[in-house]
């Protein structure tokens, strides 16, 4: 019970933190509009008819029903009815003035851009939470995958240095310096890997293709793959009772330093001496002691998907030593740079024709909802989130920018042609225009959110636990 009040709790905020965000971009809009003597009739959080609404000086101010955006309703710029509704004002308005339209519609980014900075000044003094997965060593190379057929091979033990002429410093964690992160979003058909070798001096160009798994209807694309999995120190998380591994002497904790002479860098190599059915040979460490055992896996009684794999009964456990956790104390400047750089990659690859990341990558409402969600249920969580809000006001500010009809940036060039041409744009082309990019967003807006749903629907593919049965001794 004390879990589900702590989930609707924090439901609550971020349900909170989403209108704060749309509220201010708003707010821009209005004060700007009550600034230049526009006429303001509807300020509105989300869109829709309002389930509540309150006229106040001659305004109607509103909560809409469809969770997702905010407007503010002004007769004097270019027709938004599709989105707000008919305008109720009956009397005669005069035209705005094109500058009036663009300082304007520029204020709502201006206020998202000003929120992102007064967050950024809060994450400077109260630290940013940083995970680093502290490790560019290549642990395991998957033979089905096509890191199999990279030219020249790739060997286990090597450390990757750039991808694609880009350094990185982590496995995973960051676009700008991660393995994992510069496979995904890289472009072209081959991805090219500079390597140090162990016993070579100079570094090794690799190059490999990659593949993209199937993934469920409901769900995202998968992103780009390789086959090559990182590699770091692996130890015993935990011995099933009456296994192979406990009759053994295997304890938890212990490190396990090589199986079958060949050294573990990742539980992928327990796995294949699973697989192979043959007694394997491990060597693990114990309180700074090398200890060796012989273990032939054995088939467990349950559950029954597990009833014809051999294994040894050692469930994986973490490296302590792999994560770098940190707090950071980034400048308002080097956040929102920062920020701007990945809007910048984001966009460029989403547009890009050699780039296998899609409009489907991107997430709404709720794909965003989720992600403050597990920021805030987690360590420091909500330190993330201040930081992510930085992200996401910057974006919101960006987005907005952009010269498409709807979008504030579409309004300010509008008024830029109406400046350039003595005149506004034809009433009825305008509305056509407009009505169709409704429709096309309102499109878009759908087809992310059934990704994000969707999302939810993801099972999680690791084994069950298997179980054994009671052996009094071993051969």
């Amino acid at each position: 019970m004390a879990d589900f009040l702590t989930a609707l709790l924090v439901i609550f905020v971020v349900v909170i933190i989403f209108n704060i965000i749309i509220f201010v971009h708003e707010l821009g809009h209005f004060l700007a509009a009550r600034w230049r003597g526009l006429e303001v009739e509807r300020f509105q959080i989300w869109f829709g008819k309002p389930i509540w609404k309150k006229t106040h000086n001659g305004v109607q101010y509103g909560l809409g029903w469809i969770p997702f955006g905010g407007f503010v309703a002004l007769p004097q710029m270019a027709p938004m009815e599709a989105i707000e509704g008919e305008n109720h004002s009956d009397k005669p308005l005069p035209p705005a003035k094109p500058i009036d339209k663009i300082i304007v519609a520029f204020a709502g980014p201006l206020f998202s851009f000003l929120l992102a900075v007064l967050t950024a000044f809060a994450v400077w003094g109260a630290g940013k939470p940083s995970f680093k997965l502290d490790s560019t060593i290549i642990g395991y190379v998957d033979d089905s995958k096509p890191a199999a057929n990279a030219e020249p091979a790739f060997a286990e033990g090597d450390k990757i240095l750039a991808v694609n002429g880009v350094a990185v410093d982590r496995w995973m964690g960051d676009t700008d310096t991660g393995v994992r992160e510069n496979i995904m979003l890289s472009e072209g058909e081959i991805i090219t890997f500079t390597v140090k070798r162990y016993g070579v001096d100079e570094p090794i160009t690799v190059k490999s293709g990659y593949n993209i798994p199937e993934s469920a209807w409901y769900d995202r694309r998968a992103m780009r793959q390789v086959g090559i999995m990182m590699g770091s120190s692996t130890y015993v998380g935990k011995v099933l009772e009456n296994s192979p591994a406990a009759l053994a002497g295997i304890m938890e904790r212990d490190e396990i330093l090589s199986v079958n002479g060949k050294k573990a860098y990742t539980f992928q190599h327990i796995v294949d001496a699973e697989k192979s059915g043959k007694p394997a040979t491990l060597i693990v460490k114990r309180d700074g002691v090398e200890k060796t055992f012989t273990l032939t896996a054995r088939k467990p009684l349950s559950p029954e998907k597990l009833k014809d794999t051999p294994k040894f009964g050692i469930l994986p456990g973490g490296d302590p030593n792999l994560v770098k956790s940190t707090i950071l104390y980034p400048t308002p400047t080097e956040q929102i740079k920062q920020s701007a750089g990945m809007m910048y990659t984001t966009i460029t690859k989403v547009i890009s024709s050699k780039s296998d990341v899609g409009v489907q990558h991107l997430a709404g409402p709720i794909g965003i909802g989720k992600g403050y969600f597990q920021m805030l249920t987690s360590p420091n969580g909500w330190k993330l989130a201040l930081a992510f809000t930085v992200l996401f006001n910057i974006n919101l500010a960006i987005l907005n920018m952009l010269p498409f009809p709807v979008l504030d940036g579409g309004h300010i060039t509008l008024s830029l042609l109406e400046i350039i041409a003595g005149r506004p744009v034809h009433a009825k082309i305008l509305e056509v225009v407009q009505t169709a990019f409704v429709l096309m967003i309102f499109g878009l807006f759908l087809f992310i959110t059934s990704k994000d749903v969707g999302s939810f629907f993801v099972t999680d593919k690791d084994d069950p636990t298997p179980v054994f049965e009671k052996v009094e001794s071993i051969d």
